[in-house]
C-alpha cells in the first residue's frame, strides 16, 4: 500500500499560489470536468451547486463543470447535459459562481459539442442529425452522423462564443473547449474521425483549424480578461490510426502560438479506449505524467499546463509541480472520493482522508444514466442532505451503547459514523481481520487497492473512537456482557453452495451441487491464494453475477499454467465488469493467458468430472470432461443466522449492508451512513 498522506509542511510546491491569466489561484490542485448528471431541463441544478461549493469549501483552488452544451444541439448523449448556450442556464450559474467565490475558489465550464458521440433523439423535442467531421459514427452510439459543411462550422463557433459570453455575465470566471476525448472539436483533430481533405482537415494545421476559430471567437466576446483554456488529447492510445505524442505535439504548439489559450489541460485516450482514460486500479497512479512533462517543455511560459491521470495523493501532485511536469494537477476522482483532501491536510488531519481506490462506481453510473456517486463517500452528490456540518452531534445525556457485529464496510461505516455522533461504539469482528469478503478481493490480480477502501474505514473508526474488537464471536453471551441500548447487525453475505440460477429457476439446487469438487468463488479464492494449483489443472468456472470475483480467480489460476473456462448465460461473461471500465483490461489478460470464456451458456449439471452445458436459446448441451474443479460464481445469501436467532433478546436491532440483501458497494456504504446517522 501507498505511504499515508504527510501534512503539509512537506507539500511546499503544491500550496504555493499561481497566476492564472488575471486569477491568482491559491494552490496548484484544481477538480477537473467531470460529468455528474445532476442537471435538472438540462440546467445547474441546486445539487450541482451544493457539491462544487462543498469543494470550494475543502480548499480546491479551481473547479471546472462537467461538459457544458455550447451549441443547441450539443446538450450530448446524457439526458440530464446541462448547457451554457441558452440564456435561461445564466441565473444557476449566477448562484454557483458565488458559491464557489465564497471560500477563495475560481470556477470554469467546460464547453463542448458531442459530435458522433451522441444520440440525435436524446432530447425529445429536439431531434437532431449528428454533426461530424466525417462519415464515421461512433463506435458506441453507431448513429452514421452527417458531414458539417461551412455554414454548420461557423454556427458551431458561434455557439461557443455565445455561451462564453453568456458564463462570463453569470460571473463564471472562464472557459474550457473540451477538444479532448473523441468529442466533437476533439474529432477534427483526430486523424480516426477526421477524414476531411478541405482547409479543416487534419492533415492541415494539424486539425487545428477549428479549434483555433472557436478560441478567436471567444476572445471576441469575452475579451483577454477572461481565461480561456483548452483540454487536448497528447495520446488516444490508438496508435497512427488516431492522435499520437509528435502530432499532439504540432498541435500544442500551434495553440501556444496562437496566443489565444490560458492553459492547456493535458489527457489521453479516445472512445475506443475510454478505459484508459478514465483507468481503473489496473492502472498506476500518475500514468500520463509524462505526457504533462513533454507539454510544459513545449508551451514554456506562454500558459499554463494541467495534467491528470490517477493522480489520488498530495505528495503525487507536489512531485509534479517541484519537477516542472504541470503547473496544476487535476484530481478529480480523489475530490470526489473526499471534498475536503486538501483542507484536512492542512489542518494536519489527513489521516481523515478518504482515499480513492479507482473502483470506478462513478463511471458506472454515468454510463446508466444515474446521478454519479463515490462508492467510498455516500456524502459526495448528496451535500444538501449530507454535506459538512449536517452530522449533528448527541447530547451526551442521549449518547447510546452501540454493539455493531461484522467488520466488512457496511459494519466499519456504521461504526464511525455513529461515534462520529457522540455514540459509545463496539465493533466485533470473528475474523482476525477487518474488511469481509473484500478482504478476499484484494488479493486477486491487480485488486490490491481494495486495501485502501478497508484501511479508509479503519482510520476514520480510529478518529472517531471505535472500539474494535477483532476475531470475537458475537454470541448471545457476548453480547448481554456489552449491555446495548442497540445492536448493528453487519454480519455480510455467503456465496450461494447450491448453484441455484435464475437462468433456470425451475429447480432449486444444481444436479451435483453437493459432489467434493464442486465449490463457490469465496472457497475458490480462498485456496487458490493459498495454492494455484490446488483446484486442480483443469476448472470450470460458472458465472452468473458479472462481478469481478470470477475473472479474477480465472486470471490468478491462468497465471498458474491451470486450463480455465468461464461459462455465463448473460450476453458477455463479467457484465459489471464493464460499467467500471475493466473489460478493456481483464479482457485482453484473460485471453492472453488461455482463459475461455464461454456467454449465453450455462452449466447444466455436474456428474463426476463431467460438466454439462447447455446454450440458452436453444437448450443444446454438450459436456467437458476430465474438469477437476467446478467454481460457482452465482449469488450470495445473507448471512442473518445469529440475527434471527437473537432478534428478541434486545431493544433494539438493526440490519445494515449485506445481511439485507447482497448489494454494490455504493448501496451498502450509502445504507451504512444512514443508520449510522440515525441510530
Amino acid at each position: 500500500m501507498e505511504a499515508a498522506i504527510t501534512d503539509q509542511e512537506e507539500l511546499s510546491f503544491v500550496f504555493q499560489p499561481m497566476t492564472l491569466g488575471r486569477l491568482t489561484v491559491k494552490n496548484r490542485i484544481l477538480d477537473p470536468p467531470k460529468t455528474l448528471l445532476y442537471g435538472v431541463d438540462n440546467i445547474v441544478s441546486d445539487r450541482h451547486i451544493a457539491f462544487y461549493r462543498e469543494r470550494a469549501k475543502g480548499g480546491m483552488a479551481l473547479q471546472i463543470a462537467e461538459q457544458t452544451a455550447a451549441h443547441p444541439i450539443a446538450k450530448g448523449s446524457f439526458y440530464q447535459g446541462i448547457t451554457a448556450y441558452e440564456k435561461r442556464a445564466i441565473p444557476q450559474y449566477e448562484k454557483l459562481a458565488d458559491a464557489v467565490h465564497e471560500f477563495g475558489s475560481y470556477f470554469f465550464v467546460q464547453l463542448f459539442h458531442p459530435g458522433v458521440h451522441d444520440k440525435g433523439t436524446t432530447v425529445m423535442d429536439e431531434w437532431h442529425p449528428l454533426w461530424a467531421a466525417s462519415r464515421v459514427p461512433s463506435n458506441v452510439h453507431h448513429e452514421v452522423p452527417m458531414v458539417m459543411e461551412q455554414e454548420h462550422i461557423d454556427d458551431l463557433v458561434r455557439g461557443f462564443g455565445l455561451s462564453a459570453q453568456n458564463l462570463q455575465v453569470a460571473g463564471i470566471d472562464g472557459v474550457e473547449v473540451h477538444a479532448a476525448h473523441s468529442y466533437g472539436v476533439a474529432q477534427f483533430m483526430s486523424p480516426y474521425y477526421n477524414k476531411r481533405t478541405d482547409e479543416y482537415g487534419v492533415r492541415t494545421r494539424g486539425g487545428t483549424r477549428l479549434p483555433i476559430e472557436i478560441g478567436t471567437e471567444i476572445r471576441h466576446r469575452v475579451g483577454d480578461e477572461f481565461v480561456v483554456g483548452i483540454r487536448m488529447c497528447w495520446d488516444e492510445f490508438l496508435g497512427e490510426a488516431g492522435i499520437i505524442p509528435d502530432l499532439a505535439a504540432e498541435q500544442l504548439e500551434i495553440f501556444a502560438a496562437s496566443g489565444l489559450f490560458d492553459y492547456y489541460s493535458i489527457s489521453g485516450s479516445a472512445y475506443p479506449t475510454l478505459f484508459k482514460g478514465t483507468a481503473s486500479m489496473r492502472m498506476p497512479q500518475g500514468y500520463m505524467i509524462p505526457f504533462g512533462k513533454a507539454a510544459k517543455e513545449i508551451v514554456g511560459r506562454r500558459g499554463a499546463v494541467f495534467i491528470v491521470g490517477r493522480i489520488k495523493t498530495l505528495e503525487m501532485a507536489n512531485d509534479i509541480i517541484r519537477d516542472a511536469a504541470a503547473d496544476m494537477v487535476c484530481m478529480s476522482r480523489a475530490s470526489l472520493a473526499d471534498p475536503f483532501l486538501i483542507k484536512k491536510t492542512q489542518e494536519g488531519r489527513a489521516d481523515e482522508v478518504i482515499r480513492c481506490i479507482g473502483y470506478n462506481e462513478c463511471i458506472a453510473r454515468l454510463f446508466e444514466e444515474r446521478e454519479v456517486v463515490c462508492a467510498l463517500n455516500p456524502t459526495s452528490g448528496r451535500e444538501q442532505k449530507w454535506g459538512d456540518g449536517s452530522l449533528v452531534p448527541v447530547a451526551p445525556a442521549d449518547a447510546k451503547r452501540i454493539v455493531v457485529v461484522g467488520g466488512g464496510l457496511a459494519g466499519m461505516k456504521t461504526a464511525s459514523v455513529a461515534a462520529k455522533r457522540g455514540h459509545s461504539v463496539v465493533l466485533l469482528e470473528r475474523e482476525d481481520e477487518l474488511g469481509g469478503h473484500i478482504n478476499l478481493l484484494r488479493q486477486l490480480p491487480t485488486r490490491g487497492e481494495w486495501a485502501e477502501a478497508i484501511d479508509n474505514l479503519r482510520r476514520a473508526m480510529a478518529v472517531a473512537g471505535v472500539e474494535v474488537r477483532a476475531g470475537v464471536e458475537a454470541t448471545k453471551a457476548v453480547l448481554e456482557e456489552e449491555d446495548p441500548d442497540a445492536v448493528v447487525w453487519a454480519t455480510g453475505a455467503e456465496w450461494d453452495p447450491t448453484g441455484f440460477s435464475p437462468a433456470d429457476p425451475s429447480r432449486e439446487r444444481m444436479p451435483g451441487a453437493e459432489q467434493e469438487n464442486v465449490i463457490h468463488v469465496g472457497t475458490a479464492v480462498e485456496r487458490a491464494v493459498e495454492d494455484p494449483k490446488s483446484l486442480g489443472i483443469k476448472v470450470i468456472i460458472s458465472e452468473e453475477t458479472g462481478d469481478y470475483f470470477p475473472l479474477g480467480l480465472a486470471e490468478l489460476l491462468g497465471e498458474n499454467k491451470v486450463a480455465v473456462e468461464v461459462i455465463s448465460p448473460h450476453l458477455f461473461v463479467g457484465e459489471g465488469v464493464m460499467r467500471h471500465l475493466e473489460m478493456g483490461f481483464v479482457y485482453p489478460a484473460l485471453r492472453k493467458l488461455g482463459v475461455k470464456l464461454t456467454a449465453q451458456h450455462a452449466v447444466d449439471s455436474i456428474e463426476g468430472d463431467i460438466v454439462t452445458v447447455r446454450e440458452i436459446w436453444t437448450g443444446d448441451t454438450y459436456t467437458i470432461s476430465d474438469v477437476d474443479t467446478v467454481v460457482l460464481s452465482h449469488m450470495r445469501v445473507p448471512n442473518e443466522g445469529i440475527y434471527r436467532e437473537l432478534t428478541e433478546h434486545f431493544p433494539k436491532m438493526v440490519r445494515v449492508g449485506d445481511v439485507v440483501a447482497p448489494r454494490r458497494v455504493a448501496e451498502v456504504m450509502f445504507e451504512a451512513e444512514k443508520v449510522g446517522r440515525n441510530i
